[in-house]
């Protein structure tokens, strides 16, 4: 308000004259503040009468306060209606404003009054058969969807696939439009949760769940690396040990050729093999994964399982 003042004073009340100086200023300030981070800001999404059209449009400026400026979210509300009657960014820069002022010099002169960056943040055309659009509350995020038909009842459809958009923030339209690293990285998260979620089962002995959760996992020699298959039939080999030493023998024998990460895990695996050894009258084989195990057991954790275990290969 002060500098507008200013501006009338300076130019003798003449109000033509006021706004050219205060576009100067704008000008001054914009190149000042060129490298200044505008993350603030407004967004608008609009539609044309007959909803074939649709337009994105976002303002930035540098503080939350004056995006919450009544006059700025004005302003960015009229810049969006005009943003509906052109092709691109360069179009509705050099779009009149009001009067003789095209919007790139109505954003200059808002920097000269506000003193912030003030510039357009986002632009983005969308034309379909039917196209709706949603703000979601506050301003700070809109979004716009096309279908592929007009139909009865898309209105709503559109809408609400809108407001979906808005609050899941997708990364692509579709599986081919996701790059290659950010798949990889979900598949490594995903197979790192059910690794957890498989452990934890078997600490509450839940070996059904445990199952369950392994089962999930298709085709693990494709899609686990080396050392998450030596995981996974470790555990494999950890649960059917109850049911099936033949089956579990097989799978503690590749978890180890695979590999573990853990000493602790290696010394697991060893004595759950030295103990189907001893069940299968293979002695001197069972007496020596008891020793490999008993190395890599630096806590004795195992100790006392491996003490029943050399207790009872006494006893053959």
């Amino acid at each position: 308000m002060m500098d507008c003042k200013k501006a009338l004073v300076e130019a003798n009340g003449n109000f033509e004259k006021a706004i050219e100086i205060l576009r100067k200023k704008g000008q001054k300030v914009a190149s000042k503040r060129a490298d200044r981070d505008s993350s603030e800001g407004v967004a608008f999404a609009l539609v044309n009468d007959n909803n074939t059209k649709g337009i994105i449009v976002s303002i930035n400026c540098e503080t939350d306060f004056v995006a919450k400026n009544k006059g700025f979210i004005t302003m960015t509300e009229n810049i969006a209606r005009l943003a509906l009657g052109v092709g691109n960014l360069d179009e509705l820069l050099s779009s009149t404003y009001e009067k003789s002022i095209s919007v790139s010099e109505k954003l200059t002169e808002q920097t000269g009054i506000i003193g912030e960056k003030i510039e357009i943040g986002g632009f983005e055309i969308l034309e379909a058969p039917f196209v709706n659009g949603y703000i979601h509350m506050g301003n700070k995020i809109a979004s716009l969807v096309g279908l592929s038909r007009s139909v009865p009842g898309c209105l709503d459809v559109a809408k609400n696939i809108a407001m979906q958009v808005a609050a899941m923030a997708p990364i692509a339209l579709d599986k081919d439009g996701v790059e290659s690293s950010v798949i990889e990285k979900e598949i490594e998260i995903a197979k790192d949760q059910l690794r957890q979620e498989a452990f934890l089962k078997m600490r509450k002995e839940d070996l059904e769940g445990t199952k369950r959760i392994l089962r999930k996992i298709k085709h693990p020699e494709r899609i686990l690396v080396k050392k998450q298959q030596g995981y996974y039939n470790y555990i494999l080999g950890l649960i059917s040990s109850q049911k099936n030493l033949s089956e579990s023998e097989r799978y503690m024998k590749k978890a180890l050729r695979l590999g573990l990460g853990m000493k602790h895990d290696v010394a697991m695996a060893k004595l759950t093999l030295a103990g189907i050894a001893m069940q299968k009258r293979r002695k001197r084989e069972a007496t020596s994964l008891i020793s490999e195990a008993k190395k890599l057991d630096k806590h004795n954790i195992l100790a006392g399982q491996i003490k029943m275990i050399q207790q009872q290969l006494k006893r053959i």
